[in-house]
């Protein structure tokens, strides 16, 4: 028998404390993969309702466009004859406390004469294309993080976690989730005042998404999970810079990639500073960028607990807040937008608690995220100063845009709590909506296009 010296030991000890530290890859048997379609909805959430009735049971979500819905037009609200059910107040908000966010609360207490969430009947109207959910079964059973956490192997096209055991698999289905093969969009951004004045930024942006796109190998994909161009269009004092991104799915293999277009300078140039806790475009200091599609890029900086499960108030089907009847003056108002707009319905939700590492560092010691269990989209997120205090409230205003199908925000806000202002980012009222219909190639988003469409 082989002598275990005191060395040895300490080897071994290490070795068992860093598998310890890996995440664990996803084991999901045989039966849990025949329940997706079944009691669990292609993507892995609960299929059946709640037992008050109040959460409907998944009947594949919306599909079909409404009457009046003309394709390439804003989207029609398929459910404008809902009247609300019951408003959350400051004087009601204890009734409703264990259905609440921490941010949504502590928007009740510290507006307390403006701040409600007008609660609708809820509809799970969340649905993806058949080889999404074709796509998801088969590799569920494959799919594994990497042994940092920070990429994704053995999958492709499909939500990679579908029944998730722990955080960081579910924060790589919202990065993973299904949008479409294409998109572009004209979008505005505005951070108002504590007094409500605000300049808009309009943005164009296009967006090449290669992971999900039906057909999709790992080889063909090359570890880019998606293209992303943005160019400041308005105001003149900032227009003409253009930001492109390739986004990658294992991370230890190769980062995120980002160059700039400087129209001053007329040059092209690496932007490693586009992640993390870095300002957002333009956002005054409101929003980070990785708080751009509620969340986006690499999640090593944090520590990521699966919570659980929960029935939240959230929001959910917001076709209002596109209508291009509703202008940006009747959204934007002092302190917080207009609460009179936003929809919010009752679903359940993933909670999970994303906590900084030791060794790293951010501007949110913590975040709290959630989930809707239908299309993985992030609909709120609690943001966390470093004093441990609530400082930014996320919400996604989601909606399905049924000529695709997809669910996905209509409208980001980013509330401080702290300043007293926010940041929306995503209007499409006075512009145009979302063209699904774009068609991009890989070549229109390399750095030596971005220098060619530079312009000033």
């Amino acid at each position: 028998m082989a002598t275990v010296t005191k060395k040895t030991s300490t080897i071994l000890i290490g070795i068992l404390a860093l598998i310890t530290a890996m995440p664990s890859i996803a084991e999901i048997s045989a039966d849990d993969v025949a329940r997706l379609g079944a009691d669990l909805t292609p993507l892995g959430g609960e299929k059946a309702g709640n037992a008050d009735g109040t959460i409907p049971a998944w009947e594949g979500g919306l599909t079909q466009p409404p009457s009046g819905y003309t394709p390439g037009g804003y989207y029609v609200d398929p459910y404008a004859d809902d009247a609300i059910k019951f408003t959350i107040n400051s004087g009601n908000a204890a009734e409703h406390s264990d259905k609440l966010t921490a941010g949504h609360k502590a928007l009740l207490a510290t507006y307390p004469e403006s701040f409600k969430l007008n609660v609708y009947p809820t509809h799970r109207s969340a649905a993806a294309p058949q080889h999404i959910y074709d796509a998801t079964k088969q590799i569920a059973a494959s799919a594994s993080l990497t042994a940092d956490g920070n990429g994704v192997e053995n999958a492709i096209v499909g939500i990679p976690f579908p029944i998730p055991s722990q955080g960081l698999e579910v924060i790589w289905n919202h990065t993973l989730r299904w949008r479409a093969d294409f998109a572009e969009r004209r979008i505005a951004q505005a951070a108002p005042t504590r007094g409500g004045t605000y300049t808009v930024v309009e943005f164009s942006d296009q967006f090449n998404i290669q992971y999900t796109r039906e057909g999709m190998t790992l080889a063909e994909l090359n570890n880019i999970i998606l293209y992303f161009k943005q160019e400041v269009v308005a105001p003149a004092r900032l227009a003409g810079g253009i930001l492109l991104v390739h986004e990658t799915l294992n991370q230890k293999v190769e980062n995120r990639k980002a160059w700039l277009y400087n129209p001053g300078q007329r040059r092209v140039r690496r932007a490693p500073n586009v992640a993390f806790d870095n300002p957002g475009t333009a956002s005054d200091g409101m929003r980070t960028n990785d708080q751009f599609d509620m969340f986006n890029g690499s999640p090593e900086r944090y520590d990521w607990e699966l919570v659980g499960k929960k029935e939240m108030y959230v929001p959910y089907n917001n076709y209002k807040l596109q209508d291009p009847s509703i202008k940006h003056d009747d959204i934007l108002t002092p302190l917080h937008i207009n609460q009179d707009l936003p929809r919010y319905e009752l679903h359940r939700v993933w909670v999970v608690e994303a906590t900084l590492k030791s060794d790293s560092r951010h501007l949110y010691k913590r975040r709290t995220f959630y989930f809707d269990e239908d299309s993985w989209q992030i609909l709120v997120v609690d943001q966390y100063d470093n004093r441990d205090e609530l400082w930014r409230v996320s919400e996604g205003f989601a909606i399905n845009h049924y000529n695709v199908p997809n669910l996905w925000t209509t409208l980001e806000v980013h509330t401080d709590l702290q300043a007293g202002r926010y940041i929306a980012i995503g209007l499409t009222n006075e512009s145009e909506p979302y063209n699904f219909n774009a068609d991009f190639t890989n070549n229109e988003f390399t750095p030596a296009a971005l220098r060619r469409s530079g312009k000033r």
